[in-house]
């Protein structure tokens, strides 16, 4: 299994985001080995090129492009440093993960397929280029960054796409919003009682790719929890920790606060009554959530004002699919994902991430979640990314969905899809380019649960060597 044999050279390497450093230094080296020129730009993407075979020296420039960092997420029990440790690869059947942590095969999958055909001596092609980005799920600060005079290429392959048989021509734009705020902390009297509630088992999952799911958020539960309480007693919170990254669904949240001693029997009846409720409308897409009371030492927290106001607010921010496409029945046209909470010491910081295949829909999602948080917090736009809008005239998806069907025996699939692509930035910035994305099965990234299908790997990779020995 050779595409499988580099992913595993390649997740030897740590490569969160913003660490790409020993992943770009392996694939530089990786390319002079196989005697390929290879260079970085200044952002530190990296670009590798493949000659053409005798005889297609003509043919036009293709480019193959994929990012190089990944989520890194893992088990509340797991010992794993994501600085320094490699991620341990799981092969049960045909399914590929990893050992407590997310696996990275967004997009490693991609970096281990481009390099398999850049070494495939067999195989018969046009030049090819390797766009190889950083920073890719913190923000796309790689493709914005990109040197485009290093780019020949006018046809692109993003090999970043989660389901076989699938050729995307579009994606969403998003907009991400920061809140910040710091309150007073206050000393616990004898007469409170300190208390912790945890959410966890939750399947988290990608906030674009799977959102549509309606899987539990764990901030959302959270905030449904503590509205229950507030409406029997004073709430006092002292901290909150919940989510890992803007693009994550978060699957677990932890809060301790204090409440008046008088009331601990109501609060504790209101608890389990509200959890009872999340459970059971949860039981089949989060069956293994786990909702836990328990006492706690909580010396200072805000006052129950300041703390009723978080959690409202909480409460009113929305989250998950706020619309469906009319152009391209079945996808999710807008969402949103209430994605990190901190609460430490009096500061609070919230980060949010929302997505349309429409800008003006983006627009007004965003405006709406930026007017609840400030109800409690400063708010901050930043990272805003253009959709990439479908044509549906794109002679390469075209192609592609000819050599998919006379590869497989089965139909492809045209459409565009929820989460962010960088393609739609690469075509901004690159006058002329026709794009695409495809890829394997893959399931649950950006979560403890991501895997991908090892035959599936194989089936795009033999696709894309007839597809790249087709074009003329």
């Amino acid at each position: 299994m050779p595409i499988i044999d580099n992913f595993s050279r390649i997740s030897a390497i740590p490569r969160e985001s913003g660490n790409e450093e020993g992943v770009r230094r392996f694939l530089l080296g990786w390319a002079k080995e196989q005697g390929l020129k290879a260079q970085k730009d200044e952002t530190g993407n990296v670009f590798i090129y493949c000659p053409a075979t005798k005889g297609f020296e003509n043919v036009p420039t293709l480019a193959l492009q994929g990012h190089m960092d990944m989520v890194c997420v893992k088990t509340d029990e797991s010992k794993h440093d994501f600085t320094k440790d490699p991620i341990e690869l799981v092969i049960k059947g045909d399914m590929l993960s990893a050992k407590d942590t997310s696996l990275g095969a967004d997009n490693g999958i991609g970096i281990a397929t481009i390099m398999e055909l850049f070494s495939d001596k067999s195989l018969e092609h046009g030049p090819l280029e390797g766009i190889l980005t950083i920073s890719e799920e913190t923000g796309l600060n790689g493709v914005y960054g990109l040197d485009t005079s290093m780019v020949h290429a006018r046809k692109l392959i993003n090999l970043d796409s989660e389901e076989e048989g699938l050729i995307y021509i579009g994606c969403a734009g998003g907009n991400d919003i920061r809140a910040n705020a710091e309150k007073p902390m206050y000393k616990a009297t004898e007469k409170m009682s300190g208390l912790s509630i945890a959410v966890h088992g939750l399947l988290g999952g990608h906030s674009g790719g799977e959102i549509h799911k309606q899987r539990a958020n764990a901030i959302k539960t959270m905030a449904r929890l503590l509205f229950a309480i507030s409406e029997v007693s004073p709430v006092f919170i002292g901290s909150m920790e919940g989510g890992t990254r803007r693009n994550v669904i978060p699957s677990s949240c932890t809060a301790e606060f204090l409440v008046p001693t008088e009331f601990l029997f109501c609060v504790k009846e209101a608890f389990e009554k509200e959890a009872a409720k999340i459970r059971n409308e949860y039981r089949f897409t989060d069956p293994a959530m786990a909702i836990e009371l328990d006492s706690a030492v909580v010396n200072e927290a805000w006052s129950d004002e300041d703390s009723l106001n978080l959690i409202k607010t909480l409460f009113m921010v929305p989250h998950g699919v706020q619309a469906y496409s009319f152009a391209i029945p079945g996808i999710v046209e807008t969402s949103c994902n209430l994605a990190t909470i901190s609460l430490k010491g009096g500061k609070l910081f919230i980060q949010t991430s929302q997505r349309s295949n429409i800008d003006s829909a983006n627009e007004e999602i965003s405006n709406r979640v930026s007017l609840i948080l400030g109800l409690t917090a400063d708010v901050v736009f930043f990272n805003h990314y253009p959709a990439w809008a479908p044509d549906p005239d794109n002679e390469l998806a075209k192609l592609c969905a000819k050599v998919w069907k006379e590869s497989t025996g089965k139909d492809a699939t045209i459409t565009a899809i929820h989460a962010g692509l960088e393609c739609g930035i690469l075509n901004s910035r690159i006058e002329g380019l026709e794009s695409i994305s495809i890829g394997p099965d893959m399931a649950d990234v950006h979560s403890v649960n991501e895997h991908v299908s090892i035959s599936s790997v194989n089936r795009i990779y033999e696709f894309l060597k007839s597809l790249i020995s087709t074009i003329r």
